[in-house]
């Protein structure tokens, strides 16, 4: 009779910080094999108009529901706070700077990354599995440009858009759930997102999106290009997708936050000031 023997805590601390930089370097790799791919030119239109109907056109559903419903649960959630202060007026400008800055470019990536970052991730393990990858090398073709490459320019192109009408529907939805429902007055709803909200926040949001779409594409594509055997094989690399993608995504919205937020206070104000006075 064989008793099994517990793992030294030391060896499996090392092996998990040593499996760790092996994947976050494969990750760098074949990122830069992708931008060297992607140096050659974009890929051509007929590879590329599917991809972007796929990653663009049949995400809108996904994300008009997210959007609608973040709006309407801010506007619930901050309801009960601004009114034990009077400021109820004021819900405007939290739902709209929260949405365009902050929750709408997280919480969009992050059902992207479940729909769009899953479903490429399982792509390409499939074609991986199949040996399809390993005949379009043969054929003497890069699979690299010609697999992944489109799928990260649909990414970092559409994925921005889709947050934009995200945080279009969840402030339409916020301001009709706060009229009808909460009774705040449209005209000050409208009038204090207006005044609180500058350019720099909608700009914040969309550069955050950028990065997100770029990590999205990265990781599922890596996680698709080298996805284990079998059917077994390709579960895992699309559940590694999405949980890897989602992790990216916060570890970037914190490090963007924060260099976003010291360029605001840097540079923001003395921008405007030099716009005005060109102006006048």
């Amino acid at each position: 009779m064989t008793t099994a023997v517990a793992e030294n805590p030391i060896n499996l601390l090392g092996r998990s910080i040593r499996d760790f930089f092996c994947g976050f370097g494969g990750l760098v790799v074949f990122m830069l094999r992708m931008l060297a791919s992607l140096r050659r030119g974009l890929p051509r239109r007929h590879v590329l108009v599917p991809i972007l109907y796929e990653i663009g056109v049949r995400s809108v559903p996904v994300v008009l529901v997210t959007g609608t419903f973040i709006g309407m649960v801010l506007a619930v959630q901050t309801y009960t706070q601004f009114k034990m202060m009077h400021m109820e007026s004021r819900l405007g400008a939290i739902i709209t700077m929260t949405l365009v800055s902050e929750l709408g470019p997280v919480l969009a990536a992050t059902m992207l990354a479940g729909r769009v970052g899953s479903a490429m991730a399982a792509e390409l393990g499939t074609m991986r599995v199949t040996e399809q990858v390993h005949a379009i090398s043969a054929l003497g073709a890069d699979p690299v440009s010609y697999l992944v490459v489109p799928r990260f320019v649909a990414c970092v192109a559409l994925i921005p858009m889709l947050t934009a009408i995200a945080d279009a529907v969840g402030i339409l939805s916020g301001w009709l759930f706060s009229w009808q429902v909460l009774g705040i007055n449209p005209h000050q709803y409208w009038m204090y997102a207006v005044q609180f909200v500058t350019g720099w926040d909608v700009m914040a949001g969309l550069i955050k999106s950028v990065f997100f779409g770029c990590s999205i594409a990265i990781v599922a594509c890596q996680q698709g290009f080298h996805c284990g055997a079998g059917a077994e094989g390709v579960g895992r690399a699309a559940t590694q997708a999405f949980v890897f993608s989602f992790i990216a995504i916060l570890g970037m919205d914190f490090l963007l936050t924060v260099v976003l937020n010291t360029t605001y206070y840097l540079i923001w104000p003395q921008a405007v000031s030099l716009a005005i006075s060109g102006a006048w």
